[in-house]
C-alpha cells in the first residue's frame, strides 16, 4: 500500500469530507450543514491521506481561543473531523496524523491542542487527557419547581441586602431565533461570558451559525429553533435558543422542551430564562444535552432527584509546549512545584519543568532541580483547566508525589473556582 499525506486543498474538500462521513456510518448531512464546515475549514490546518485518487483519511485543526483559569485566552488548535476509513484502519493512518499535526501546531505556536472524542481510548495514547464533563439533565417539569434567586436591593443600616423587587424592570421577549440582529445580541451575551469560564471558546466569524444549524439538524418532529430574551430596562440580559416537541397521551399534553442555548450576564437573568423554561404551555419536561457540571439550576430547582442528571467527558486538552501553555493560565494559590513530566510522543516536553506561579501570573522553565510530582502529559492536560484534581489523579496511580506536601500544594493551585466547559463541539 502506497499512501499521501497532504494538506488539503479546497478542490479536494467533497471527497474530503465524504470520506470523514462515510468513515462515521455514511449519514450524509444536510445541505446547510455542508456549507457551514465548508465555510469553517481551515485548509491549511487539514490534512487527508490520498491512496491515488481516494481519500482514506481525514483530520481538521480550526484555530481557537481557549479560556483558562485567570481568564485569559490561549491560542489552541481544536482538533476535528479525524476520521480513517474501515479498509484502512490498523495501517498506522492515525498515529501518522497525530504525528503530523502536533508538529504543526507546534510550528504555528499554539500550546495547546483541544478536541472531543468520538471513543474516549482513542487519543490519550497521543498525550490528551479528559479535561471537561458535560451536565445532561432531564427535569420532569410537573413535579420540580424552580424558585427565583434572591434579588438583593439595598437594606437598612447594616448594609445587608434585602429581598425584594431588583434595580431595573425585567421582561421576557420571543423573537426569531434566526434573525440576523437577533444572533448579534445573543453572541454579544455568550462573547461576555466566554472569559468568565475555562474550556469556553471564542466564536470568530462564521461559528455565530453553529447554534442555528445545530439547532435544526435532527429535529424528530420538535419546532423550528426558538429564541427568548431576557431583558432588564430595554437592555438585553440573556437568552436562551429552544425547540419543542409536542406530544399528547390518554392523560392530556405531556410535550418535551429541548434547551439548546442558556447564556446570562446575571444570576437573575439566568434564573427569569429557566423558569420561562419550565412554565411553557402543554410541557412536562426539559432536557438539555449540555450544561456545566456546577450549573446553578441545581440549587434552584425543588427535587433535584427528579432532574434525571447525568455527566460524561467533554473536552478533551494536550499540551503541546509544557512551558508555554503552563505561564498560559493563573493559580488559583501561590504555587512552586518541580514537575517531572513524561511525554513520549512530543519528546521536546520530556524532563524536569519549574511553576511558579499565583493569581496574577506564572514561569515555567527547564530546570536541573529534585521533582516533586512526577506525571505524564496526559494528565497535566486533564487538570490544566482546573476540572481534575491531581489529587484524585493520584488517588488513580496517575501522579506521584516525590515530596511530602507538594501534591496538595499544586492540586489547590492548579483548581478553578468554576468548572470547565465546553459549551459547543467543532
Amino acid at each position: 500500500m502506497t499512501t499521501d499525506l497532504r494538506v488539503l486543498t479546497p478542490d479536494d474538500w467533497d471527497r474530503w469530507y465524504k470520506a470523514f462521513e462515510h468513515a462515521f456510518g455514511g449519514v450524509t448531512e444536510t445541505a446547510q450543514e455542508r456549507v457551514l464546515w465548508r465555510d469553517l475549514t481551515e485548509f491549511g490546518r487539514s490534512l487527508g491521506v490520498w491512496d491515488e485518487d481516494e481519500c482514506v483519511a481525514t483530520a481538521g485543526a480550526f484555530r481557537f481561543g481557549l479560556t483558562v483559569p485567570g481568564g485569559a485566552r490561549v491560542d489552541a488548535a481544536g482538533i476535528t473531523m479525524v476520521s480513517v476509513a474501515p479498509t484502512y484502519r490498523r495501517r498506522g493512518l492515525l498515529s501518522a496524523m497525530m504525528r503530523r499535526q502536533l508538529d504543526d501546531v507546534r510550528a504555528w505556536g499554539e500550546p495547546l491542542a483541544i478536541l472531543t472524542a468520538s471513543e474516549p481510548p482513542i487519543y490519550g495514547r497521543f498525550g490528551y487527557g479528559a479535561a471537561t464533563q458535560e451536565l445532561a439533565a432531564e427535569i420532569d417539569t410537573a413535579r420540580v419547581r424552580i424558585a427565583p434567586p434572591r434579588r438583593a436591593v439595598a437594606g437598612g443600616g447594616d448594609g445587608v441586602p434585602q429581598d425584594g423587587a431588583g434595580a431595573g424592570r425585567i421582561r421576557l421577549r420571543q423573537v426569531g431565533a434566526t434573525d440576523p440582529a437577533v444572533r448579534a445580541v445573543c453572541e454579544e451575551i455568550y462573547a461576555a461570558v466566554v472569559p468568565e469560564r475555562p474550556g469556553m471558546i471564542a466564536r470568530t466569524p462564521g461559528w455565530e451559525r453553529l447554534p442555528v444549524v445545530n439547532g435544526e439538524r435532527e429535529r424528530d418532529g420538535m419546532s423550528p429553533l426558538q429564541c427568548v430574551l431576557v431583558e432588564r430596562d430595554g437592555e438585553v440580559a440573556g437568552f436562551t435558543l429552544y425547540r419543542v416537541k409536542p406530544e399528547w397521551d390518554r392523560s392530556g399534553p405531556k410535550g418535551t422542551v429541548e434547551l439548546r442555548e442558556l447564556y446570562a450576564r446575571d444570576a437573575e437573568a439566568y434564573g427569569e430564562l429557566w423558569r420561562f423554561l419550565f412554565g411553557i404551555d402543554l410541557t412536562s419536561t426539559v432536557r438539555a444535552r449540555n450544561r456545566p457540571v456546577d450549573d446553578p439550576f441545581q440549587h434552584l430547582v425543588s427535587d433535584v432527584r427528579r432532574c434525571g442528571l447525568q455527566v460524561r467527558d467533554a473536552l478533551y486538552v494536550r499540551l503541546v509546549e509544557v512551558g508555554a501553555a503552563l505561564e498560559a493560565r493563573t493559580y488559583r494559590t501561590p504555587v512552586d512545584v518541580v514537575l517531572e513530566v513524561e511525554d513520549a510522543f512530543c519528546p521536546w516536553n520530556e524532563g524536569r519543568w519549574r511553576l511558579t506561579g499565583d493569581t496574577k501570573g506564572a514561569t515555567c522553565v527547564r530546570t536541573a532541580d529534585q521533582a516533586d510530582l512526577a506525571l505524564s502529559v496526559r494528565e497535566l492536560g486533564a487538570a490544566y483547566l482546573g476540572g481534575v484534581s491531581l489529587t484524585s489523579l493520584a488517588g488513580a496511580g496517575r501522579v506521584t508525589e516525590l515530596c511530602p506536601g507538594a501534591l496538595a500544594e499544586a492540586s489547590t493551585a492548579f483548581g478553578s473556582d468554576v468548572a470547565p466547559w465546553l459549551p459547543h463541539g467543532f
